[in-house]
């Protein structure tokens, strides 16, 4: 009976070992380095000094499009041990402020776009003086090297409008609208440049109070209603897609609804059949990575690019693919 209960202990202990994974060397790393996995989506999976990263944007008030860059970034800054501060305007020279604050506060990193690239130079010619690398997203690519950035992540403006004027011709299209809802944002300019340079029919570009979705709406109808020959509008974020399909049901337009960027509503929208497709540049990615880059260069010294953005799109997105992304429209990743 002794040996039986010996065995037996053995084998219980020989059991709970498998189970837990922690009986020898190799198992218990593993079992940890699962446990740090699991762990990482709300605590820190390194070790590193608790540095602190500021995003500054030209995000303007319930723009859904920062709201995926910005989650993207604190998850990364949650895995990297970071203290994540994030502040935007869509006004330049409130927005150079907000990158003077982070220098006068002695951040280890800023992320910041440039929407307006001249308003911002001389702040982060403060940052790279007092020696806080920078690091520039999502609009501003060709002025990031110059303004001293150690790298832009985002997708090439003029590329993703090459890639949309490309799709209308494939589908057809003769005469298309580029609607600008931000005056001055040079990323904006250089989509409907784009569109232009590929696009085998006729584009016209319509400016409108991007701060003002009723403005929005009513500009567009008008034009639609006073062009019957549009057969494309091309909105440059994902918020105006649907202000454009009503609009368009409001003129008694048949024109196609196209956009630039993806969340929930678009995803919806390309499904059902109301949206012809969007570009999507992966805004989430753009976030994580320009986090992930900073703590790499704090970490190693680490640079990725080349010199070079490091680009999150043009992807090209349809009714075939909308299903599929539902579910990350949904928990705000895409």
């Amino acid at each position: 009976m002794a040996r039986f209960r010996t065995w037996a202990g053995i084998a219980l202990a020989g059991a709970l070992c498998v189970s837990l994974a922690g009986c020898s060397s190799t198992g218990g790393k593993r079992a940890e380095d699962a446990r740090k996995a699991a762990a990482a989506h709300g605590r820190a999976a390194v070790d590193t000094p608790r540095w602190t990263v500021a995003m500054i944007t030209h995000s303007g008030d319930g723009d859904t499009f920062w709201d995926i860059v910005q989650s993207g970034a604190e998850q990364a800054a949650r895995k990297d041990n970071i203290a994540f501060l994030y502040s935007h305007d869509d006004e330049a020279q409130q927005q150079a402020q907000l990158v003077d604050a982070a220098v006068d506060k002695k951040v280890d990193g800023i992320i910041v776009s440039l929407a307006k690239p001249d308003a911002l130079k001389a702040a982060l010619a403060r940052a790279a003086k007092a020696g806080i690398p920078v690091i520039t997203v999502n609009s501003g690519s060709e002025q990031s090297k110059a303004f001293g950035a150690l790298t832009h992540v985002g997708q090439d403006e003029s590329v993703a409008g090459e890639a949309v004027g490309e799709e209308l011709n494939r589908r057809g299209r003769k005469k298309a609208l580029c609607v600008l809802h931000e005056q001055g944002n040079v990323g904006h300019e250089q989509r409907c440049d784009g569109v232009a340079k590929t696009f085998h029919g006729t584009l016209q570009r319509l400016y409108v109070n991007g701060t003002s979705m009723p403005d929005v709406q009513s500009a567009l109808e008008a034009k639609l209603q006073t062009d019957r020959a549009t057969d494309a509008v091309v909105t440059l974020g994902a918020p105006y897609a649907d202000t454009a399909v009503q609009a368009r049901r409001g003129a008694g337009s048949t024109a196609e609804i196209d956009t630039f960027d993806l969340n929930a509503k678009v995803a919806a929208g390309l499904e059902d059949g109301s949206l012809g497709f969007a570009v999507d540049q992966q805004p989430y990615l753009q976030g994580y990575e320009a986090v992930d880059l900073l703590w790499l260069y704090k970490y190693n010294a680490d640079t990725l690019g080349g010199g070079r953005p490091v680009l999150t799109g043009p992807q090209i997105v349809t009714k075939d693919q909308a299903a599929a992304l539902a579910a990350y429209t949904q928990r705000g990743t895409r």
